[in-house]
């Protein structure tokens, strides 16, 4: 049995502040597996006060604060009962999730009084006691297998302390899971199969084959969808309603915090490895755009991608260059060759791409401490990651939590907070997501979005691996931790 947690009382705020944390975390349902939980804390969904950006947002804003005004008095009812439910629930036993490649189902515990009865918040309607379907769309077999996995066990997670706590309304929250494979037909059978499966959003892509193909079919069909480490600029259209990025922002916005933490520094010469295809030529234009008015000298390599690939050459012009810091973000595929050839041949930080750190640590440990930076989304420094981190790494066999796996259990919090006040009309989800502002355990910024769901004010963490130790009961992946190098200043939304 996985360990239990208690649904705080959820807090709907009209104004909407500014780069403040509150711990917490949402609801969550059943799907093809079926977990739920939400953060023995609560979190906070603040409401903008700027003009929506369509008539349907505003009409949405009017009802979602009915809504919310209607159910704060009970939310404060249920604060009070998740005390003595957190008692219950410690003694719970301990698990980890499985699952297989399509679709799988696991059930999650119902929430008891302490006489063995079931709880259910108070109704005066008939109870709709049908689990919540949230649906995972993400690459469990194929090239980015530990990035999904990590997304994959953070929805579970919210989804099992969401049901624990007594589901939303009552109901349990179901994750339903679908393998994309990496694949753009695999991507569309998979969403197509959720969409027939009933849930009501669905998060997870991380390649950006799956984003690319996948977001336009969510548009087309009216679902939520939510991406991770999807960067490409394709995904989203100036018509997208339904598709929201949650960690990664797109490839032409990933410039900025590199060319700012370079002027920070005072540097004059950086270099770059982009790969030859879609991704890597989307960050040479983001580097060039970002670098134009600094004044530093950028020197970018185009390289072609693995496995016939030798990165020396490569890695020898940028040296000859001697840049203060190499940016290797444009070429995923070759990460694991460029950073030892540049310990070898230039001794400077290497920026990754987006990768999960203990998976760079453990392959590469001799050349990554003190060398491989990172842009993630979440703030590792802060007390809410740490504690949400503890509780991951008890529940998952995971030795660390990744930025993929905080995005995951975002979405779940999400979804779940936006059927509480709106019920679960894929339609009204996604207009009750534009409306508001929210505030995931562990990130680094606010997340809200445009009117076309890219992330309208990114604030990406700039870290270092370096040794450690780190704090306690966070990272079972070796003794090493963070230096945070900058935060970004909000980077401009990229308009397509």
């Amino acid at each position: 049995m996985m360990r239990s947690y208690h649904v705080p009382d959820l807090l709907v705020r009209k104004a909407r502040g500014r780069h403040r944390r509150r711990r917490g975390s949402w609801s969550g349902r059943r799907g093809a597996m079926r977990y739920g939980t939400l953060a023995p804390t609560g979190w906070s969904v603040r409401r903008r006060t700027e003009p929506a950006d369509s008539g349907r947002v505003a009409d949405a804003h009017d009802r979602v604060e009915e809504d919310a005004m209607e159910r704060r008095s009970r939310f404060r009812i249920l604060g009070v009962l998740v005390a003595f439910a957190l008692l219950a629930a410690a003694c719970g036993g301990g698990g980890s999730p499985t699952t297989t490649a399509g679709e799988t189902t696991t059930s999650g515990p119902v929430a008891t009084t302490g006489d063995g009865g079931t709880t259910a918040p108070p109704t005066t309607e008939a109870e709709n006691t049908e689990p919540i379907k949230i649906g995972l769309l993400t690459d469990l077999t194929k090239t980015f297998t530990p990035w999904a996995v990590n997304v994959r066990d953070g929805m579970l997670l919210a989804a099992q302390e969401i049901n624990d706590a007594g589901g939303v309304n009552g109901r349990m929250i179901e994750i339903v899971v679908q393998d994309s494979e990496n694949d753009a037909d695999a991507a569309v059978r998979g969403l197509e199969r959720l969409v027939e499966d009933g849930v009501v959003a669905v998060g997870g892509p991380i390649s950006s084959t799956v984003g690319a193909s996948a977001a336009p079919v969510a548009e087309e069909l009216g679902m939520p969808f939510f991406l991770v480490k999807s960067g490409t600029d394709k995904a989203l259209t100036r018509d997208s309603r339904y598709t929201f990025r949650t960690c990664l922002p797109a490839a032409p916005m990933i410039g900025g915090p590199i060319a700012q933490y370079a002027v920070e520094q005072g540097f004059t010469k950086v270099g770059a490895i982009v790969a030859d295809y879609a991704w890597g030529h989307a960050v040479k234009s983001a580097l060039e755009a970002a670098f134009a008015d600094t004044g530093i000298e950028l020197q970018i390599e185009v390289a072609p991608v693995p496995p016939s690939t030798d990165f020396t050459p490569f890695v020898r012009k940028i040296a000859d260059f001697e840049p203060q810091l190499l940016v290797a973000s444009g070429h995923p595929p070759g990460m694991a060759a460029i950073l030892p050839l540049a310990a070898d041949l230039i001794d400077v930080p290497v920026t990754g791409a987006f990768t999960p750190p203990d998976l760079i640590v453990g392959r590469l440990a001799e050349v990554a401490v003190g060398r491989y930076a990172d842009f993630p989304c979440v703030d590792y420094f802060s007390d809410e990651y740490q504690d949400l981190a503890r509780r991951y790494l008890a529940f998952s066999d995971n030795k660390f939590m990744s930025d993929d796996a905080v995005s995951g259990y975002g979405i779940v919090q999400i979804v779940a907070e936006a059927v509480a006040a709106v019920g679960d009309d894929p339609a009204k989800i996604a207009e009750y997501v534009h409306a508001n502002s929210f505030e995931v355990p562990g990130y680094a910024y606010e997340l809200s979005w445009t009117e076309w769901g890219e992330l309208a004010a990114a604030r990406p963490m700039f870290v270092l691996v370096s040794e450690g130790p780190a704090p306690e009961g966070v990272n079972e992946a070796g003794d090493w931790w963070f230096e945070l190098l900058t935060q970004s200043e909000p980077l401009e939304p990229y308009v397509p």
